[in-house]
């Protein structure tokens, strides 16, 4: 089983690391292939590129400007670690235990719009680049354009016969996912939560949850339907009555 998730745009490289051993991103030459035209933008440029303030624009610039493919400085830290959203909150792979991280490195995969495709403890270096970013990268116009077939392509050569995707990323990171090439099946879970009398996706509770969901199936070793549907953290429960597609399961609480 192979589970995707999105990276976030918050980060932080500072809290102690639980892992003294680390890889090296499958697609390390295309980051640099990018950073460098990343490089050429003016800080106000980034402000434009990718609507944010002009303190966030300055930031990034700078880390544009040091941006190393082979560093192994402190500047740099294994994903998983790296990324501090929603998503990982409820992944909380600080708390992993030692044995499951093997496991976490074999089944998770973290998608970017920088490095394409991640390992949990692939080392990165801090950035910001929204695969939903208007950046033309030499004939491709946009990073979809850029990363749709590497990507696919990758993750293919990944899985095993009949190993499950499991789709844990917003719909924005997994656009870059080519699903017609994937020789598999892809499931899709859902969480939905009561508001107002009605089940309803509310992003915040969601993202929490896909974290939690990508805890529960590294810890499970998980690799079957079965496995995902029985997930029950915080409260979410399977609902067969919800679920009208069973590549989409649907979880309540």
């Amino acid at each position: 089983m192979k589970i995707l998730i999105s990276p976030a745009k918050s980060l932080d490289f500072k809290k102690p690391l639980p892992v003294s051993e680390f890889t090296t991103p499958i697609f390390i030459q295309e980051a640099a292939q990018i950073n460098e035209l990343l490089k050429k933008e003016t800080p106000k440029g980034l402000q434009n590129l990718m609507s944010i303030s002009e303190k966030l624009a300055e930031l990034n610039w700078e880390r544009n400007q040091k941006f190393a493919p082979e560093t192994s400085n402190g500047e740099s830290r294994a994903a998983v670690y790296a990324f501090n959203g929603d998503v990982y909150t409820g992944l909380d792979a600080y708390s992993l235990a030692e044995e499951k991280i093997g496991h976490m490195q074999n089944q998770l995969r973290i998608l970017s719009g920088l490095y394409g495709l991640l390992k949990p403890l692939d080392r990165i270096q801090p950035y910001r680049l929204e695969m939903g970013t208007s950046f033309q990268v030499g004939a491709h116009k946009n990073l979809y354009e850029f990363w749709k077939n590497k990507v696919t392509a990758q993750l293919q050569s990944e899985l095993e016969a009949g190993e499950l995707v499991v789709n844990l990323a917003s719909k924005e990171y997994f656009g870059v996912i080519d699903t017609k090439a994937l020789e598999t099946q892809v499931v899709s879970p859902e969480f939905k939560d009561f508001k107002n009398g009605k089940l309803k996706i509310i992003s915040f509770f969601a993202k929490k949850a896909r974290g939690m969901m990508s805890r529960h199936l590294i810890e499970q070793n998980a690799s079957t339907l079965e496995d995902i549907r029985s997930f029950a953290e915080e409260g979410y429960r399977f609902s067969e009555e919800e679920t009208t597609n069973p590549m989409q399961p649907v979880f309540v609480r």
